[in-house]
């Protein structure tokens, strides 16, 4: 399994970063986690082929997580002129809010007559769920976007990589990165407490509880980001957009 890190920003591109968007090439097939805003800008940017994507698995509903779908499918029809099909998977509400997001920014988009095929797989939280060969496991977590926000385990036989999703700390994360050969967590703030995102005053005090075989920090703001040479001695590897870390 094979990661290149196409966007790492939070919601308002701290730091220069992309939204969130990670590129899993497997022995299985091709699988973006996420795909937040500016995400087709970010794939064509790293020299990232969008109609190589098998299927995108959703964390959540919030824009800098799933806003580019949108541009991805109507590039794909027009531009691309994409022949493959694409599935689409996330938590449960997302062919109502991918609508509605097509018709918002591309009013009648729905009614399109698709040159290829794609289709919404809406995940039942909990239940592990074959995405293309790969074996998702979602895990509710805390962090409001009208639809259940999720942290994500995909392993595909061999490796286990894992996702925090957007949250604040809840104790269900030390399962999903028990035996995790990657964990990626949100690290939003330096200090103090926040609802729905971690600080690395409260992720540092809990680093024991998780066993996840590498941690990275992702989706941090720029007081965080001020800081990333603390956290790096204290042996976590952090986000950049365009690194490739063999899982």
């Amino acid at each position: 399994m094979r990661l290149t890190i196409v966007g790492s920003g939070d919601a308002f591109g701290s730091g220069g970063r992309f939204n969130t968007c990670f590129f899993l090439e497997t022995a299985k097939g091709t699988m973006l986690v996420d795909f937040g805003a500016s995400s087709l800008v970010a794939l064509k940017a790293h020299g990232l082929d969008p109609d190589r994507v098998d299927a995108i698995v959703l964390s959540h509903l919030h824009g800098d997580h799933f806003g580019a779908l949108p541009f991805l499918l109507l590039d794909a029809q027009f531009l691309a002129r994409r022949e493959r099909p694409l599935l689409i998977a996330g938590p449960p509400g997302t062919r109502a809010r991918l609508d509605q997001l097509l018709e918002v920014f591309f009013p009648r988009s729905t009614t399109n007559k698709w040159r290829f095929s794609w289709s919404v797989m809406e995940i039942e939280v909990g239940r592990t769920t074959d995405v293309l060969g790969h074996s998702v496991t979602t895990t509710e977590v805390l962090h409001y976007s009208g639809a259940p926000s999720t942290a994500i385990v995909v392993h595909d036989g061999e490796k286990r990589f894992a996702y925090s999703g957007d949250t604040e700390w809840v104790e269900a994360l030390v399962s999903v990165a028990d035996g995790a050969d990657l964990f990626i967590i949100e690290c939003f703030a330096y200090s103090g407490e926040l609802p729905g995102h971690i600080s690395w005053d409260v992720l540092k005090k809990r680093l024991p509880d998780l066993r996840a075989r590498r941690i990275m920090l992702t989706h941090m703001n720029p007081v965080m980001l001020a800081h990333l040479d603390e956290v790096r001695a204290a042996g976590m590897l952090t986000a950049e957009d365009g690194a490739v870390i063999e899982i």
